[in-house]
Formats: C-alpha cells, structure tokens, sequence
C-alpha cells in the first residue's frame, strides 16, 4: 500500500518549506512584472486578486478536510477509505470550484464596483477576473489532489509541480508583458492567460502523479460518487476552520484600521515588518503541516502515545528554530528593511517591532504546530471556539486599548499579538496534554479477526 513507506519529519516538511515559500513569493510575481507595463494595471490586478484570493482560501476548507481523512486512513491501512475519501473531496472542490467560478463569471463586476474600484481600471480588472476566476476550480483541484498526495507522504512530488507551475507562470508573463519574439503584448489578459494555462498544465500532471503514487482508480463515474459519511466529515472539519479563518482575518482587518489612524509611516512600518516575518513563520507552517501528516497516520494506526510525542518533539524544534530565525532577523533589521525604505523613522520602528518578534514567534509556533496536530487527530472546534475567544477578546482589544488608548502604538499592537499567541498557545497546550484528542478520531478501526 503506497501509506505504508515511513516518512521522517524532515523529509515530509523541507518540500513543503518551499512549496509554501515560492507560493508566498510567486504571489507577488504578477505585480512586478506588470509594473514594468502599467501602474494601473498593477492596481487592477491587485484589486481583483482579493476576490480571488479570498475564493482560493475557501478551497483550502476542503483540501484541509482532505489532509486529515486521509492521512487517518492511510495510518489505519484502509485503502479503500482512502481512496473514497479522495474521490469525494475531489469531486466536492470541484462542483464547488465550479460554482465559484460560474458566480465570478456572472457577478464579477458587480464585486469590482463593490470595492470602489476607479472606472478607468475596471476593464482590466474585469478581463483578469473573467479568465482567472472562471477558471478557479482548476486551482481547487491542484489543491486537493495536492493534499491527497501530502496526505501518503508526497510531499515532495507536490513541491516540484509547483516550482514547475510557477516557472510556466513566469515564462508565460514574460512573453505576454514583454512581447519578445513578435508575441503580442497583451498585459494583463496576457497575465491571466498565463496563470491559467499553467494551472492547466499543473492539474493534468498532478493528476498524472496522484494516480501513479496512490493506485487511485480515477474513472468519470466515481468522481460523482459522494458517500454521505466522508461528506459530513470533510464538513465536519472544513466549516470550523472556515469560521477560524474569517475570524483572525476579520481581528487583522480591524487592527490594520487602528493602525491607520496612527498614520501612513505607522501603516508602511508593519508591512515592511510583517514582510520580514513571513520568513520566520513560514518554518512553523512547514513543521505544523508535516506533523499533521504524521500524527494522522499514528492516530488512524491508533498509535495515540507516538502522536502525543511526535507533536512535543515538533514543538520544541518549531521553538528553537523560530527564535533563531527571529533572532536572525533583528540582527540583521537594517539591510532587511533597506530593501524596502530608507525612511529611518519606519526603519527604527520595524526594528523595534522585530525585536518583540523574538518573543512574539514562540507563542506563534505552539499554535501552528498543536492545532494542526489536534486538527489531524480529529479535535477541530476546540482550537477554534479558543482562537475566536482570544483573537477578538484579547488580540483586538489589548490593540486599542495598548496602541490606541494608551499611546503606545505598533509598540501596544505587538503586545497584543504576544499575548494572544501565547494564551492560545498554552491553552493548545493544555488540550493536547489532556489527550482528549484521543476519542476524537473521524474514522472506526477496521476490526480485525
């Protein structure tokens, strides 16, 4: 059975490292290379990458789902729980995909005009949004069959479809920007095209290696085949996690609006900084989501002690190397902020707000990799009744209290974000310690004569 090969920690976590580093960094990638063509078209595309963005988020609700089921399955050697679980996610991201893309084909400028968008930008924003949102249900699939392929262990072949997507994506902007070799200058259309043909080309070979990896027998009809128990709990798991995500995005919303009455330089002070710790953070999302691998396997193997101690020992690495990493970036604030002003006034502020980091990136790492780990064996509404409770009770409102009643500023926004990370963290703690997890398994161990 393709679950059966063992998988070290490190060798589940350094392809996801960077798959979710070039995933981070190839975001950007449209932006600056549109800037060389137009500063309005660089707007529209950003603008009209929200509401895509906001839509690829909401697959990410199955494929999460996805990610556990399976990884039960394959621990508890059920193959053919596996595999329906595969097929019914597939064919769930995509009939929602479907409808997604379908809404933004029908209502997409209805949205632009929701977001005030200027009219001078509309065309463009409009024509990326028809050809990228129509065809967002190709980015659902890469996103589950990915997960699938995670979920036994792959989590390298998922990393090299993406530097492979990415680099079409370049290639494809490059020609449609730049127009070499007589290739019409198309702008952003010529953006869109690119994205999607490469998400194309990543889905058919995806696929390709999802049925070579896992033996999965993909055939039209069973792709509308949805048993009602793998249904529920794929909802089970994504709707909690829908209401997680809405409520740290809305907690981030409504403190990024404090921080606009501080002041633009204030405003530019936590991007610059928060684009410096993307780097650091991006190590705990690596270890969380290879732990999660592991500790769902162990679980469906019913192999409770070894999960207990796979998480710790996880924790505790994902700790040192945040601390290192923030340590690391402090150190070297000045060349790092360099890149991006030369203001010193929001060059010594970033600074100040980097060094809080150090404190501030543990706490951040207990909740990255012990929710993901109780999310895998199956202990999803506890990590988010606690993480709405202490976003909106303790990070947004120690934020105005600190930062904008008290005067501190970015300084008090910090400390807020210390504290809720490290509350939630010890209370992530706390619960996995408990080992309620342990009753808490989507799946029934086959019983075996």
């Amino acid at each position: 059975m393709a679950g059966e090969k063992k998988f070290t920690l490190f060798a589940l976590t350094w392809p996801i490292f960077i798959e979710t580093l070039l995933y981070m960094l190839m975001g950007n990638a449209d932006t600056l290379m549109l800037s060389h063509y137009s500063d309005d078209s660089v707007a529209a595309v950003g603008v009209a990458n929200q509401i895509v963005f906001l839509v690829i988020v909401m697959f990410d609700f199955v494929a999460m789902g996805t990610a556990i089921l399976v990884s039960q399955y394959v621990g508890a050697h059920d193959e053919k729980s596996a595999i329906e679980v595969a097929f019914t996610s597939i064919s769930s991201n995509f009939l929602f995909g479907l409808l997604l893309s379908v809404g933004l084909l029908l209502f997409g400028k209805p949205l632009l005009q929701a977001m005030d968008l200027p009219a001078e930008l509309m065309n463009e924003a409009y024509s990326y949004l028809g050809i990228v949102g129509g065809f967002l249900f190709v980015q659902a699939l890469i996103m589950t069959a990915g997960a699938i392929l995670k979920s036994y262990g792959y989590t390298r072949d998922t990393m090299y479809i993406t530097i492979g997507m990415n680099i079409l994506h370049v290639i494809g902007n490059y020609f449609f920007i730049f127009g070499p070799f007589g290739i019409p200058v198309l702008g952003v259309k010529g953006v869109a095209i690119s994205t999607t043909i490469s998400r194309c080309i990543a889905l058919i070979v995806i696929f390709v290696v999802l049925v070579k990896r896992t033996c999965l027998p993909l055939s039209l009809p069973r792709l509308f085949y949805l048993p009602m128990r793998h249904v529920r709990n794929l909802l089970k798991i994504g709707i909690p996690s829908a209401g997680e995500h809405l409520a740290y995005n809305t907690a981030q919303m409504l403190i990024t609006y404090f921080i606009t009455w501080m002041g633009t330089e204030a405003l530019t002070a936590k991007i610059y900084t928060q684009n410096v710790m993307m780097f650091v953070f991006l190590f705990g999302i690596a270890v969380g989501q290879g732990t999660q691998i592991l500790v769902g396997h162990f679980v469906g193997s019913q192999q409770y002690q070894a999960a207990y101690e796979r998480c710790l020992k996880s924790l505790r690495s994902a700790i040192v190397i945040s601390i290192i990493m923030a340590a690391i970036c402090y150190v070297l604030a000045d060349p790092l902020l360099a890149i991006f002003t030369k203001n010193s006034e929001i060059i010594e502020t970033a600074k100040t707000l980097l060094l809080l980091t150090i404190v501030l990136e543990p706490g951040r790492s207990f909740n990255l990799v012990i929710i993901s780990s109780l999310r895998a064996a199956g202990d999803v509404k506890f990590p988010v009744y606690m993480g709405i409770l202490s976003m909106w009770g303790v990070s947004v409102t120690i934020s105005y209290i600190l930062g904008i009643y008290f005067g501190f500023g970015l300084v008090g926004i910090w400390i807020s974000f210390i504290a809720d990370e490290w509350l939630r963290g010890l209370l992530m703690l706390w619960r996995w310690r408990s080992k309620v997890w342990q009753k808490k398994s989507f799946i029934q161990q086959v019983e075996t004569a």
